[in-house]
């Protein structure tokens, strides 16, 4: 059994195969590009360095956010293609969840948050070793978050690309209870929402089902609903 993922959420561009439950490749880069260049050469290198194609692939699998509005219809987009091309089922997983994944056996509450600007996170909480989730996926200011979190009354480690926007911050609120990953660690890794992924294959659907995870909808909706407010 072939899985392919990919992940264009964050700033981090990702992809990684998995076969038969053991990561057979994984990649990921930020540079000039954008998600929409790096990524279908990102998939044909793997394909390259693995002797795998689209019609060896059983799984195309695809974290849908949260995330970048931009970076998330990128990859469900992407995703869409591959699966419809060689006619295969596509997993969704989580942004968020797939964080924590990569972090899993620390040993207190994980915090993966994403910047979503203004002072606001999209953050969960999971935790550490089980992999329970502690709180849904939810837009939030950073310190009714944080507020959230301190509640479990553990250690807390954080990462994601909110973590460096607020690390200042969490660690005036949270002091010593507050442990950030260190930057090797702080991002989303391909294989540990690949693994993911594997986990969550009895939820697959078909290309036409895929749907991104938006947890508010695009600026430009959100102005548009507010001009139809104020001028009806």
């Amino acid at each position: 059994m072939i899985l392919l993922l990919i992940d264009t959420t964050g700033p981090v561009a990702g992809v990684a195969v998995m076969e038969d439950g053991k990561v057979r490749y994984e990649a990921m880069c930020i540079n000039s590009f954008t998600h929409s260049q790096s990524m279908l050469p990102m998939v044909e290198e793997a394909y390259l360095h693995t002797g795998l194609s689209v019609d060896k692939t059983d799984v195309f699998a695809c974290v849908t956010g949260p995330g970048s509005f931009t970076g998330v219809r990128i990859g469900v987009s992407t995703v869409k293609a591959l699966a419809q091309a060689g006619q295969r089922p596509c997993v969704a997983v989580d942004a968020l969840e797939s964080m924590a994944n990569g972090v899993r056996y620390f040993d207190g509450v994980i915090c993966p948050i994403q910047d979503a600007r203004a002072g606001q996170v999209y953050g969960a909480a999971f935790m550490g070793g089980s992999m329970e989730r502690l709180t849904e996926d939810k837009p939030l200011i950073l310190e009714e978050y944080l507020e959230k979190v301190k509640a479990f009354g553990k250690k807390m480690l954080f990462l994601g690309d909110g973590m460096p926007v607020h690390r200042e911050k969490i660690a005036a609120m949270l002091g010593e209870s507050a442990v950030f990953a260190p930057a090797q660690l702080a991002y989303l890794r391909p294989a540990a929402a690949a693994e993911l992924a594997w986990q969550k294959q009895e939820k697959a659907v078909s290309y036409l089902e895929l749907q991104p995870m938006y947890l508010r909808a695009p600026s430009a909706e959100r102005q548009k609903n507010l001009k139809e407010k104020y001028n009806g």
